[in-house]
């Protein structure tokens, strides 16, 4: 599928983008290589012509890519996660695409329904709305359940979306290899990669079994955070192409009028949103990746509702310190061990200078944390940050960059309720609680614990291995075990002891 009969997908794609007016300024804000630049407008200007006019209230990119449809405007929004191939500002840009999309009919959703769980609506439902929300690949209807009077949300995939998406899906992996032939240079940031991480992301959001796993995965590690709600799923309402969940009652985020009208401190709930999203992202390593105004309500309790699960990050323990590390020296404005840092993990090729490179994240700091609270920004840093590390040959860390993009747009949310936050005040109780958990005295121990308790699984073992390791080198079937009985012994007892212990410390702990 990707081969060159995906040429006239590209085609149509650079003619809509050269005749919306989005073609010139994408390659800016991309600043692309000439030969880069020469291909788009070869595909686009002598073609443009046969581009989608789109929605002309709109701004240039949106238009293009709300025109091309369900794929474009879902690759638009996962590129909004990194602004390390698309830039800050256009990041920033693409983060309105959020329910761009008309919706289909209530019909053709009900007998969607149908499908999926092999009972009619009347059946399930007392009521079934029309649609509420409708976005790139699915839209969302309110109902009452029949058997319990429970109102919920009804998430309901797109007719047909499956093959729509895969089509334009191999047309972009046709546009990665071809942007990696050209330029050489791009090759840093992996366009292959990054179309295979939107693939996933969008072969996860085509099956709403995944999607609901993930809330309810999301539901358990959050159930004792106090002042946060994940709504509840309906696994037996749910099905590939079907999600219920109960309804969540509140105000929008992004409704400040009523936020403000609602009396509650919209201060502390600036502050409440960073806090939790890192405490998630650090503590449990799975977090929303998608925490925008849309996704976020205020319920009637105070307490912060959190929708839409499509796109979650998930980061591994090991990186978690590193992201941990990282944080906590530009809090503390420790540039040499942010250095160390990114040298230890492997992020900076091992031949730079890593006092060069200290050098040039204090570049990047100092400016900004010499700035008042109000202009202080992470989506800042971060630019600065992106320059940098090309400077210093780092490979784009895809695992990291749905995490800062995400911090990103916590702040952005944080900053509409109090635009005098400032963002590492906020932050430092947290991710300092964490350093003291993951990275000091008591980790090292649970560490040990850890490490115990899987040598103790190869305790029985452990003689016949060490056996087999001593005598691996002897050639002569002469030779004897290097290891004697009494050696045996010693060395089960040892592995007996350090397994007691570590059982000892895990229950201590």
């Amino acid at each position: 599928m990707r081969g060159p009969h995906n040429i006239w997908r590209l085609i149509r794609t650079g003619a809509t983008f050269e005749r919306t007016g989005a073609m010139k300024i994408a390659l800016e804000m991309l600043d692309v290589p000439p030969s880069i630049k020469i291909a788009a407008r070869v595909l686009g200007w002598p073609f443009k012509w046969l581009g989608l006019k789109g929605d002309t209230s709109q701004p240039p990119v949106l238009r293009a890519v709300t025109a091309l449809g369900p794929a474009y405007i879902k690759f638009g929004q996962i590129m909004s996660t990194r602004p390390d191939v698309v830039g800050p500002q256009m990041a920033m840009e693409l983060r309105v695409l959020q329910d761009s999309l008309p919706a289909f009919s209530t019909d053709e959703a009900k007998a969607e329904i149908l499908r999926e769980l092999g009972q009619p609506t009347d059946d399930l439902f007392s009521e079934f709305s029309e649609p509420v929300a409708a976005a790139s690949i699915a839209q969302v209807h309110r109902a009452r359940l029949k058997e319990t009077d429970q109102e919920v949300a009804v998430k309901v995939l797109r007719p047909n979306i499956e093959r729509a998406f895969q089509k334009d899906i191999d047309a972009f992996y046709f546009a990665a290899s071809t942007i990696e032939f050209l330029s050489p240079a791009s090759r840093r940031l992996r366009p292959t990669a990054v179309i295979e991480h939107f693939d996933s992301v969008v072969q996860g959001e085509l099956d709403l079994r995944m999607e609901a796993s993930a809330a309810a995965e999301f539901a358990s590690n959050t159930e004792d955070d106090a002042s946060f709600e994940v709504p509840k799923l309906i696994w037996e309402h749910s099905a590939r192409r079907v999600m219920t969940l109960e309804w969540a009652e509140g105000i929008p985020l992004g409704d400040f009028d009523r936020l403000q009208a609602s009396g509650y401190d919209l201060r502390a709930l600036g502050a409440r949103i960073i806090q939790m999203f890192l405490r998630h992202a650090l503590r449990d390593g799975f977090f929303h990746g998608d925490m925008h105004q849309g996704n976020l309500k205020l319920a009637s309790n105070g307490d912060l509702v959190a929708l839409d699960f499509g796109i979650m990050g998930r980061i591994d323990e090991y990186t978690r310190r590193v992201y941990a590390e990282i944080l906590m020296g530009f809090i503390r404005k420790d540039y040499r061990r942010i250095a160390e840092v990114h040298f230890e993990a492997g992020y900076v090729p091992a031949d730079q200078d890593v006092d060069a490179f200290a050098q040039a994240l204090r570049s990047v700091g100092e400016p900004i944390f010499g700035q008042g609270a109000d202009q202080i920004s992470m989506a800042r840093l971060l630019a600065h940050l992106f320059d940098v590390t090309e400077r210093f040959g780092m490979e784009t860390r895809t695992e990291l960059i749905l995490l800062q993009r995400t911090m990103v747009v916590v702040e952005g949310v944080a900053r509409s309720l109090d635009p005098s936050l400032n963002l590492w005040t906020v932050a430092k109780p947290e991710v300092e609680d964490y350093i003291k958990t993951h990275l000091g005295p008591r980790a090292m121990v649970k560490d040990l614990v850890k490490t115990a308790m899987v040598l103790s699984r190869y305790g029985p073992k452990l003689p016949e291995m060490l056996e087999s390791f001593l005598t691996q080198g002897s050639k002569d079937p002469v030779v004897k075990p290097k290891l004697t009985r009494k050696k045996f012994a010693g060395y089960t007892i040892a592995a007996t002891a350090f397994a007691a212990i570590g059982f000892g410390l895990a229950h201590l702990l």
